[in-house]
């Protein structure tokens, strides 16, 4: 007696299991390493050190800049100072605003005003009046030249948001206060 036949063809072709994937353990491998050598470069070039006054990147970009930098880092902070004009109109009420300039300045610490006295850019009667008022002096141009001094003050209210989300470094106190 013969068997019948039970409908199954037999081919030579592989179960789907067994069947060659389209990428192999090899090509996977290459496109991670490409995919992590792109990551690597996009990190290196958005987190290098510019040197273009249309991109201020860096503190360090900042200080360089600063009028009188080694006088300035030493004793103060150098600071990135704005100058604009504001209008106001009161009937209509409105607030106009002219386009701001910006320019390289330093902010001297409280301690540090003597730098100011000595060159004479300074009186005895504005270090008092701006003594008593607990500000600090800021300029911008250089200090042989004919630098442009104000009395400042510190506005404890602005807070820096990027130092206070979860996880970030927080500056030393004793910068804080100047």
């Amino acid at each position: 007696m013969r068997r019948k036949p039970t409908g199954r063809t037999s081919t030579n072709s592989r179960s789907p299991a067994f069947q060659a994937p389209i990428f192999n353990i090899t090509s996977i491998a290459i496109l991670g390493g490409v995919f992590v050598l792109g990551v690597g470069i996009g990190i290196a070039f958005s987190s290098t050190a510019t040197f273009t006054p249309t991109n201020v990147a860096s503190r360090e970009f900042i200080d360089t800049k600063a009028p009188n930098p080694d006088i300035c880092v030493q004793y103060g902070a150098s600071a990135m100072v704005m100058d604009t004009r504001l209008f106001v109109t009161l009937n209509p009420f409105n607030v106009y605003v002219a386009q701001p300039s910006m320019r390289p300045g330093c902010v001297l610490r409280t301690n540090n005003w003597a730098i100011l006295e000595q060159r004479k850019l300074i009186s005895g009667d504005q270090v008092r009046e701006c003594k008593n008022r607990l500000n600090t002096f800021g300029y911008t141009g250089d200090l042989g030249q004919k630098p442009e001094i104000s009395c400042i003050y510190q506005n404890e209210a602005a807070k820096n948001f990027f130092i206070t989300d979860p996880g970030a470094v927080t500056a030393p106190q004793e910068t804080d206060r100047f």
